[in-house]
């Protein structure tokens, strides 16, 4: 069975909580849902990377399982725009995939979401270096050091849109399965991630999962398997509801 090429998968930012999109990978494969685009922001670009490069769901978990930060940043000994050092990236791209390739190559349609400091808008990162849309995305300001890309300086695109269903939309998805991770608690800086997701509530060309993640650790990998587990629990119930509402009257 093939992919399909108007599906798209939109997968959320959230550090360790990005595990959790694992889950959802594997009630997908075990449905034979094959999303031919993916779009993610921070860690839901990390794994979304992996699967549109070709990994199999087995291969992700493994890889998500024995995670650790060092795998994307080291200690920087020149901190000017922050303390880590994302090059790591790059040897971590390389060793996974056996090269860095280009975002254009990849067997499925990708695209990394970023932030453009200097001008605070969102940045589609649709081709070029895998690595270099990889380092951009996770680059959370303070801590991550952004990415010149042309006269662009690239960070974290949660900071303006933390499911970027745009850039699934934008490679083509006409229908799009939306990977939210922060759900029911929300503080007063995410209220406009609040509004956005009841616009795509009311979508019905969007099948919202929304893992819970409250009292699950965010920036270790403690909760890693009860994360892996909440995905899975979320998409079952959210392509269950999705089902019955496509089921004719009658």
């Amino acid at each position: 069975m093939g992919d399909d090429p108007d599906l798209g998968l939109v997968l959320g930012g959230g550090g360790a909580f990005g595990a959790a999109h694992v889950g959802v990978l594997q009630v997908l494969a075990e449905r034979e849902i094959r999303p031919g685009i993916v779009a993610g922001t921070s860690s839901g670009a990390l794994i979304g990377a992996a699967y549109a490069a070709g990994l199999d769901v087995e291969q992700i978990e493994r890889a998500t399982r024995a995670f650790r930060w060092r795998a994307i940043a080291r200690w920087s000994f020149t901190p000017r725009w922050g303390l880590l050092d994302t090059t790591a990236v790059d040897d971590a791209v390389g060793r996974v995939l056996g090269a860095d390739p280009l975002i254009e190559d990849l067997p499925r349609r990708f695209a990394a979401f970023a932030t453009d400091l200097r001008t605070r808008r969102g940045v589609i990162l649709d081709e070029g270096p895998l690595s270099l849309a990889l380092r951009a995305t996770v680059a959370v300001p303070g801590l991550l050091p952004p990415v010149r890309r042309g006269a662009a300086l690239l960070a974290d695109g949660g900071m303006i849109d933390n499911v970027p269903v745009d850039a699934a939309r934008s490679l083509g998805a006409s229908r799009v399965i939306v990977v939210r991770l922060h759900a029911k608690w929300e503080n007063v800086r995410m209220m406009r991630t609040v509004t956005r997701t009841a616009d795509l509530v009311r979508d019905p060309s969007v099948v919202l999962v929304q893992p819970e993640m409250e009292r699950m650790a965010q920036w270790t990998m403690a909760d890693v398997p009860r994360l892996i587990a909440e995905g899975r629990r979320a998409a079952t119930a959210a392509l269950d509801a999705a089902a019955l509402r496509e089921e004719p009257a009658g």
